[in-house]
């Protein structure tokens, strides 16, 4: 039988009711997404700023006004849930990089080779670089962004690809019978195209990582990443996409399609005595 005992406890320690009350503490990662408890002001952190009257960190909302809020105990919520932020000390490099290979140490800016490697979108472009940018900075291989596979005919046709100056292009939807799969299957034999499955790398990232059993259904016809917002309570894509950035930390938190895809690039465009067919 459990009851209140009033006396019981440490006398010097003071009564419980007129204890301070705590709250989680979580590190001020950049991007990470708050809210304000005084005021309701949502924004991602951007940048700390150390006063005579202590640690204050600097907040950027959706519209990109930026407001500057102290960080008292207990003044934010995440999820609901109220906390306290703290300064967030970068954590030593690590002697892996993020896609897993052994790490360069004191690299030094390469030439960049003549080859390339081209994806969809900024996003692509974002998730690929958080990844695998050590690797491809020590293999001197520069990632540019098509803004769509329908500009894919045009750019080969100015870049004019050869055996010894290749593309590579990662693809999203890239699935049978797809627009995707028609607009890249007469590239030539210096341009190798891979892909995932997923209708955008959004979900080519494992959805536990988000909190999510998996990433919601979104019927043909609608957008998908508006689609995908509604769903799970995030207030529109540019939420979505800081919540995603922010998940992906190494290659174990995306899909083995998109692992293997990007891998095969690298390959294709670092080794030139690498045909196609060694890599399908």
């Amino acid at each position: 039988m459990s009851f209140d005992d009033r006396y019981s406890g440490d006398i010097l320690g003071g009564h419980r009711r007129k204890q301070a009350p705590t709250f989680p503490e979580v590190p001020a990662t950049p991007d990470l997404v708050v809210e304000v408890l005084a005021d309701g002001f949502v924004g991602a952190v951007i940048a700390f700023e150390r006063t005579y009257d202590g640690d204050f960190v600097r907040l950027e909302d959706r519209y990109g006004q930026e407001r500057l809020f102290k960080m008292r105990p207990g003044a934010f919520l995440i999820d609901g849930q109220r906390v306290s932020l703290t300064r967030y000390v970068p954590k030593a490099q690590p002697q892996r990089s993020n896609s897993g290979s052994r790490r360069v140490e004191q690299l030094e800016a390469k030439v960049a080779l003549p080859s390339r490697i081209w994806v969809e979108g900024v996003h692509d472009a974002a998730i690929v670089e958080k990844i695998w940018g050590h690797d491809l900075r020590v293999e001197g291989v520069v990632v540019e962004y098509l803004e769509g596979l329908d500009n894919l005919q045009q750019r080969l046709e100015e870049f004019q690809p050869t055996a010894q100056r290749r593309v590579g292009v990662l693809a999203d939807h890239l699935i049978e019978g797809s627009k995707e799969s028609r607009l890249t299957e007469a590239v030539g034999p210096n341009v190798l195209v891979t892909g995932h499955p997923y209708i955008d790398i959004w979900a080519a990232v494992k959805p536990q990582k988000l909190g999510l059993s998996a990433w919601p259904e979104v019927p043909y016809g609608e957008d998908w990443k508006q689609g995908v917002c509604r769903r799970v309570g995030w207030s529109d894509p540019k939420e979505g996409w800081r919540r995603v950035y922010r998940a992906v930390e190494t290659f174990r938190d995306v899909d083995a399609s998109l692992i293997g895809a990007v891998e095969r690039l690298v390959d294709f465009v670092c080794n030139p005595e690498l045909s196609k067919q060694d890599l399908l």
